[in-house]
């Protein structure tokens, strides 16, 4: 599981008839930042996920890859290897908040 943030969307209107109706997110991997771990920053790699939650652009939320994003009932029949499973509320580190939703 990692935490990503939501930079857009993809539109594909040719799909084959298992990924109808689904929609899919462009995110971007973050990490916690090494020499202060104050915050979260880019690792620099984009995926497409299948988003089941309504998660919009701006977001941080937290994706599962592989074979692991086909295990939840929603999605154990779709050709996918990335899906967002949760809308990320706060991240605290070490007592400290290294993002808030409500602080954008």
């Amino acid at each position: 599981m990692f935490v990503a943030k939501v930079t857009g969307s993809v539109v594909a209107t040719e799909k084959v008839e298992s990924m109808r109706g689904q929609k899919l997110l462009v995110v971007e991997p973050y990490r916690l930042e090494q020499s202060q771990r104050d915050r979260l920053t880019t690792t620099g790699r984009t995926f497409i996920a299948v988003d089941m939650l309504g998660a919009g652009v701006g977001d941080f939320v937290l994706i599962s890859q592989g074979s692991s994003a086909r295990f939840t009932p929603e999605t154990q029949k779709l050709p996918i290897d990335c899906v967002v499973i949760g809308i990320v509320d706060s991240v605290d580190v070490e007592r400290k908040k290294v993002y808030s939703r409500q602080d954008g």
